[in-house]
């Protein structure tokens, strides 16, 4: 038997081996450090046992596989301890999740924050218990009936909606024994001592909240103590961002139970909205884009050629008018296509570029939500690009130059993935093959490194997806680029070539900030709500040091303002100090303190966001250093 490691080096054996002694053969510390193997591209337990040639990775906590299988693993720990402590209580599901794992609980009576205590300490007996992980498979009839026994009636309705003649296994530790389909560790001692319990929350049984509520745990786990520590600081630093606490702090936006998903922009947050797009509209046109707005409603007939009634419609909202049936656009797309059909085009008008701000409207169900970063409308930052065939790889990279260019202007790191086609998709093969390719060579002409993530590409074509990372270390999906052979063949779209005959457009979709709403709510996390002075939505703050001095405040606010300068003067009776810590805790950039002796020289006290106490300046001066702040749109650290 031949077993193919992963730098290309060969392991022969006579007999066969399972994974981990393959590993322990390889290295002791790699058998000491091995979570799960990868046999031919598919994620095993170390216990499997390997009895013919294949290729073998073995993953450590350091691979994101192997890493989900300690959390995967702790999770059953968490599970055991549960059961433990509250016997009546029925498990539901305990996935690992980006950034640890979770576990839905039927508690029978409440439980609180100082449980999760409790639990944490018989985590801790159960993981020094060192007990052996084994698996087993039963059929489907004695794994219900099995189930039934334990009184776990969740588990039995997931073993019933497995499909007929689809594997049922389980994992037993000690007394516990959980229907998973794995992989797991080797024993309840290799979970380790770097976990902890994060939060509370309810969630409805399979998301439908027509289901009961269930209490999730939520947990993370690591291989090691300092990233656990690193992991939580991390954790209590994104408390203090939350863009929902500082949203309204800062007066930006605010959500009403009358509009559940559906946010509402206030004045400071509109000036800042309305900076972004601005700031889009001005990129957008050095790029040769154009610009167009599309109906928020359209006929089902539309979306029935778009595929998104087949394949989107639980998402969408529809309405009847005039007894024909209507909805509300999840999508901006499909008007872009009504617009390139309504004239004729020539090869000589392609490429063409068109952008749009558009309100979208999507169903996300209500456990879902999140301030900005999930709502049920949105403004969409889409642009539709329609091509020629030999357009492709250029037409992508000047994307992908673009998406560079809006994320390194807010200093976001960011990584990239190339999504391939899903199970639930249409077209040809043929056609997959070559949007793919399209998508590929662009990004290796660039020189991105870039990771595959298999069968993760929209329903109508592979994607690219631009993985941000903000101040604090945390990733977010925001752009993408969406190539598309499908939606131009189903609308029948058409362009003269220099041939002289009809050919078909292929199509790109592209979002740069994504969620214009979502975007914003990243930027507030991570600026902790300090905008760089260009997005401020105050950038000077005008604090008179008395009553006395209040018509000269209104001279340099209104000398500010005529210089496109956003200002406003504090003109209450309050104390110098009081008004100096109000305007730092709504972190304006810039606040000038004026009173006798700067009337009398025509300057300003400057106080900065970055600097502190800068001095006095003459107003000229002053202005003449934001206006060039403003204008490279800088983003300056605090000294």
């Amino acid at each position: 038997m031949k077993i193919t490691l992963k730098d290309g080096s060969v392991k022969e054996y006579s007999q066969s081996m399972s994974i981990l002694q393959v590993a322990k053969d390889v290295s002791e510390g790699l058998g000491r450090m091995a979570c799960v193997g990868e046999v031919n591209g598919e994620t095993m337990d170390l216990r499997t046992v390997l009895a013919s040639d294949c290729t073998l990775n073995i993953l450590t906590a350091k691979d994101e596989k192997g890493l989900a299988a300690l959390r995967h693993s702790a999770s059953h720990v968490m599970a055991q301890a549960v059961k433990r402590l509250y016997p009546e209580a029925k498990l539901a599901i305990g996935p690992s999740i980006a950034d640890g794992f979770y576990y839905d609980i039927d508690f029978s009576e409440p439980i609180a924050a100082e449980d999760m205590e409790k639990i944490e300490a018989e985590m801790k007996k159960i993981v020094k218990e060192a007990l052996p992980i084994e698996r087993f498979t039963l059929p489907r009839e004695e794994a219900i009936a099995f189930m039934k026994e334990k009184g776990e009636p969740y588990k039995v309705e997931l073993i019933e909606d497995l499909p007929e003649g689809e594997e049922i296994s389980f994992y037993k530790q000690g007394e516990f024994t959980d229907l998973c389909a794995g992989p797991h560790l080797m024993s309840t001692k290799d979970v380790g001592k770097a976990y902890k319990l994060t939060s509370i929350a309810g969630a409805y049984w399979r998301g439908d909240e027509h289901n009961k509520m269930l209490t999730r745990l939520y947990a993370t786990a690591f291989s090691k103590k300092e990233e656990l520590d690193a992991y939580l600081t991390m954790m209590e630093e994104a408390k203090k961002r939350d863009h929902r606490k500082l949203g309204r702090e800062l007066g930006l936006f605010m959500m009403h139970e009358a509009g559940p998903g559906f946010p509402f922009f206030l004045p400071a947050g509109m000036v800042l909205k309305n900076t972004l797009l601005d700031y889009w509209r001005e990129i957008h046109k050095k790029a040769g884009y154009v610009e167009i707005a599309s109906p928020v409603i359209l006929s089902r007939s539309l979306w029935e050629t778009s595929g998104h009634w087949d394949h989107y419609k639980n998402n969408m909202y529809t309405t009847l008018i005039d007894e024909q049936d209507f909805a509300v656009k999840p999508m901006n797309c499909p008007g872009g296509i009504l617009v390139y059909a309504s004239e004729p085009r020539s090869y000589r008008d392609l490429p063409i570029r068109m952008g749009e701000l558009g309100l979208v409207h999507r169903h996300e169900k209500s456990g879902q939500l999140h301030g900005l970063m999930r709502v049920r409308c949105f403004t969409q930052d889409d642009a539709h690009i329609f091509m020629m065939p030999e357009q492709i790889k250029e037409e992508i990279m000047g994307v992908a130059r673009l998406i560079n260019e809006v994320y390194t202007l807010f200093g976001f790191q960011y990584h990239v993935e190339l999504s391939t086609r899903p199970e639930d998709s249409m077209g040809s093969d043929e056609d997959w093959e070559m949007a793919t390719e399209g998508l590929r060579s662009a990004l290796d002409e660039l020189g991105l490194d870039y990771v595959v993530n298999e069968g993760d590409g929209a329903f109508y074509g592979p994607k690219i997806d631009f993985h941000l990372v903000d101040a604090i270390g945390r990733t977010w999906q925001c752009g993408t680029i969406q190539l598309d052979f499908q939606l131009p063949q189903r609308f029948d779209l058409e362009y003269i070539g220099a041939d002289g005959e009809k050919h078909r457009p292929i199509m790109i979709h592209r979002v740069a900030f994504g969620s214009i709403e979502r975007f914003i709510g990243i930027l507030i996390e991570h600026f902790a709500g300090a905008f760089p002075t260009w997005l401020a939505p105050v950038q000077v703050k005008v604090l008179p040091i008395s009553d006395k001095f209040q018509d000269y405040g209104q001279k340099v606010k209104d000398a500010l303002e005529q210089e496109g300068i956003r200002a406003e003067l504090d003109v209450r009776s309050e104390k110098i100090g009081y008004k100096i810590r109000e305007a730092q805790m709504k972190k304006i950039p810039y606040m000038l303190v004026v009173g006798q002796k700067e009337e009398e020289e025509g300057v300003v006290a400057v106080r900065s966001r970055f600097l502190g106490d800068e001095g006095q300046k003459s107003l000229d001066d002053f202005i003449a250093t934001v206006k060039a702040e403003i204008a490279s749109k800088e983003i300056r650290a605090k000294q």
